[in-house]
């Protein structure tokens, strides 16, 4: 299957097309899905529903044509590991990781399985993909923000609260988010550190 069919797939429009259907009758379809977070996370569940009905509103139904293999991981590296290896073993059409260290996971456990990704903060810094712009390998996704817009972020809190002279970014170690924002003393510009 090609790149933009998984896109529409998990962008909501999800259909393959009709006429591969057609070709191929009731052959059951794998999906892969790895979530960093834990089964009752009640952001996920809404999500995981929107995506399941939006397939069966496609004629894709589970224990007829389809088969949806999930695994969570509770954001713990070495469990989104071994789970990204045993969804890559049941070899799906597609794996639909969501977070950062599920889609790097995935993407290390395989190089040929196409992979969608959700809520990734800079894929491009985490390694997955080359360029947002043409992703290249077999990842491609969704991410949670676009980064270039958190350098106004100093900007407003400057607006907000004007006396403050120094401000902290909390982060996550395992989660790539494009490296630490700053003021460059000498220019004054808003700058990315890493990435």
């Amino acid at each position: 299957m090609k790149r933009r069919e998984f896109m529409t797939l998990v962008g909501g429009a999800t259909a393959w097309p009709l006429a591969a259907r057609a070709q191929q009758g009731e052959q059951v379809r794998r999906i892969g899905m790895l979530f960093g977070q834990t089964p009752n996370d009640p952001a996920v569940l809404p999500r995981i529903a929107a995506f399941r009905q939006a397939l069966q509103q496609w004629g894709w139904t589970e224990g007829r044509n389809l088969r949806i293999d999930t695994r969570w991981s509770s954001d713990n590296a070495d469990d989104t590991r071994k789970y990204a290896a045993e969804l890559v073993g049941f070899v799906p059409d597609v794996i639909l990781s969501s977070g950062t260290i599920a889609a790097v996971a995935v993407q290390q456990a395989t190089r040929t399985v196409p992979i969608v990704f959700t809520l990734v903060g800079d894929p491009v810094g985490g390694g997955i993909v080359d360029s947002l712009a043409r992703p290249g390998g077999n990842a491609t996704g969704f991410m949670t923000y676009e980064y270039s817009l958190s350098g106004k972020w100093p900007e407003l809190l400057k607006e907000i609260a004007p006396s403050v002279k120094r401000a902290g970014s909390p982060s996550r170690p395992l989660i790539h988010w494009g490296g630490p924002i700053r003021r460059d003393p000498e220019s004054s510009a808003v700058v990315r550190d890493g990435g």
